[in-house]
């Protein structure tokens, strides 16, 4: 895949302690790219924007991204977090938010990049139950496909172009990208 933007290269993604959680690592860094990507195009203009009276606005999904997250991870996951009070950013220019979404998200992946296989399958609180800790990171990183996705469709209804997260878009598309689109595409081996 052809990306414009990459907040979190590759080489920036620690190892794991053990190979089988990579994945973890790459797909936290991945996704934040994906979001980073998406918030970056985002003008001022945008924040206030919300598709019905009951929708959420631009900036109010972009507040409760970069606040989940902190909960999630600190609570949750026990990883070392700012104060509640210092998650969102001093201003409200987008590429305030997009800036800090980085900034948080770099000592997450070094945080768990240390932690073992047995670590991530203890069973911890979450909100009135109790799960593995795997389980709620994965549910942490549905819940950010949800909120990159609801901005995907804000940016549409703005009339903007959606940028590319999983492969092309109708407005981004590069040589060799292979959309699923038709039945001979999912027929494909």
């Amino acid at each position: 895949m052809s990306y414009a933007y990459i907040a979190i290269p590759e080489s920036k993604v620690p190892r794991a302690s053990s190979p089988i959680l990579q994945h973890l690592l790459d797909t936290y860094a991945s996704e934040t790219n994906k979001v980073v990507s998406v918030w970056r195009d985002v003008t001022p203009q945008d924040l206030s924007f919300r598709p019905h009276s009951r929708s959420s606005s631009v900036e109010d999904i972009m507040k409760h991204q970069l606040l989940s997250e902190r909960r999630f991870f600190g609570e949750f996951l026990g990883a070392p977090e700012p104060a509640p009070d210092q998650i969102l950013p001093e201003s409200s220019a987008p590429e305030d938010y997009t800036g800090r979404m980085l900034e948080l998200a770099l000592p997450r992946l070094a945080y768990f990049a240390s932690k073992t296989e047995g670590w991530w399958m203890e069973v911890v609180p979450f909100f009135d139950v109790k799960r593995q800790r795997v389980w709620i990171f994965w549910r942490r990183v549905l819940h950010t496909g949800h909120h990159r996705t609801q901005l995907t469709v804000y940016l549409r209804l703005l009339g903007k172009k959606v940028p590319a997260t999983y492969g092309p878009t109708a407005d981004v598309t590069w040589e060799g990208a292979d959309p699923t689109t038709t039945v001979d595409a999912a027929g494909r081996r």
